[in-house]
């Protein structure tokens, strides 16, 4: 029997996988194929929310999606990659070793935060890259609320003023409220950049300032930070803020399991993948997600967001099957873009365009991005096993400005 074996469940590995086993079906080759599935995690992280007050629907076992449709998944570490003999060598949570071999591969491993050599940082940072990493900056808040009232306790500084770091600053008064932390509350996001927002666009500066400025949310941008201790942030301006809460969220890289390819990476790390998601220069290996780079209109990189992922995953999922019987690949077009930005209690904000035209923002904004994070991008959870698969059809989604 052949085996496809995907690395990661994340967004792009769990729709490769959904993907793969619709085509399977498709072709009438179910009995001649096995698809696994490997992950450190045994759920499905709905990675995008790790920011939100609630993280309870954040994480779904992978069981319940994977087993109506006859997946397999093991959980395990990669450890290592060897595309010339096709193994991937893995690493169970008792400790053993296993060297799995595979006919096709889809590397699906994802995006990690980006964490530079700072004093403290590793010893007293927090972020939300990981679910894991989203329940531990709640635990440390709920114990924050448990402590007498101090300057400290009472103020969360965010690093990065970037996509996440924006959503988690404006969630942030909503989680210390919830945490019992009611009292002098004081958010600051520090970014290195002159202004908020660099990536999101200029079109979207004064939306994102106008809702900083309305939730209380302070800034300190042009500066760096030196130095992380238990109870203060020191930063390059001389300026030490006093807090017990540093978030991190400055940066992104590609998994470094994806350097074990000796092919063509972009400047975040990802590998290159022709318009069928192969990796360029390795025989027989898919990618998709956050640790690939397809130039999804022909002109435009692919943006490590769900929006990129979902429609990547589907189509390595639905061609890595197709490649391995010989069936026609389909090649993947994204021709629209749209990024929409919590802005916690203020609102969202929802702009279109790869130039990020502002469309609308405040409540309205909030309704589209509440649809997106809380149904849209979750896989059917029903065990309906034709559902499962319907939903990896390798056909692109409407922009969310049209869909309901």
């Amino acid at each position: 029997m052949a085996r496809i074996i995907i690395l990661g469940a994340g967004f792009a590995g769990l729709w490769a996988a959904i993907g793969a086993a619709r085509m399977r079906d498709e072709i009438g080759r179910a009995a001649e194929v096995e698809i696994l599935v490997v992950d450190r995690n045994p759920y499905h992280n709905i990675r995008v929310r790790n920011y939100e007050v609630d993280l309870s629907e954040a994480a779904i076992p992978l069981g319940e999606v994977l087993d109506p449709i006859g997946v397999a998944h093991r959980l395990a570490e990669v450890q290592a990659i060897d595309a010339v003999k096709q193994q991937v060598t893995v690493a169970a949570s008792d400790g053993g070793r296993e060297v799995l071999t595979y006919d096709r591969l889809v590397l699906a491993l994802g995006s990690e935060l980006a964490r530079p050599a700072i004093a403290g940082l590793a010893a007293n940072g927090f972020d939300v890259d990981t679910y894991a990493a989203a329940v531990r900056l709640d635990a440390h808040l709920a114990a924050l609320g448990a402590e007498a009232p101090s300057e400290a306790r009472s103020t969360v500084v965010v690093v990065g003023a970037g996509f996440t770091g924006i959503e988690v600053a404006t969630e942030m008064p909503g989680k210390l409220d919830r945490a019992g932390v009611t009292d002098g509350q004081r958010i600051v996001l520090i970014d290195p950049n002159p202004a908020v927002g660099i990536t999101i666009g200029d079109n979207a500066s004064a939306v994102i300032n106008e809702a900083l400025l309305a939730l209380g949310v302070e800034t300190r941008l042009g500066v760096r930070v030196t130095a992380i201790e238990p109870n203060a942030i020191a930063l390059s301006s001389g300026e030490i803020i006093p807090t017990r809460t540093v978030v991190w969220c400055a940066g992104m890289r590609a998994s470094p399991l994806a350097e074990a390819l000796d092919v063509e990476r972009d400047r975040y790390g990802r590998v290159i993948v022709d318009q069928f998601m192969r990796v360029t220069g390795a025989a027989n290996v898919f990618a998709a997600g956050d640790v690939a780079c397809s130039f999804v209109d022909g002109v435009h990189a692919s943006v490590m967001s769900c929006q990129f992922a979902r429609p990547m995953g589907r189509f390595a999922g639905h061609n890595v099957v197709a490649d391995l019987f010989g069936q026609p690949m389909l090649p993947l077009h994204i021709d629209w873009y749209v990024t929409v930005l919590d802005l916690g209690a203020w609102g969202a904000l929802y702009t279109e365009g790869w130039d990020r035209q502002v469309r609308t923002s405040g409540a309205a904004a909030k309704l589209t991005k509440q649809t997106i994070n809380h149904v849209r991008i979750y896989p059917p959870r029903t065990g309906d096993r034709a559902e499962i698969l319907a939903a990896a059809a390798p056909t692109l989604q409407a922009p969310p400005a049209v869909r309901s």
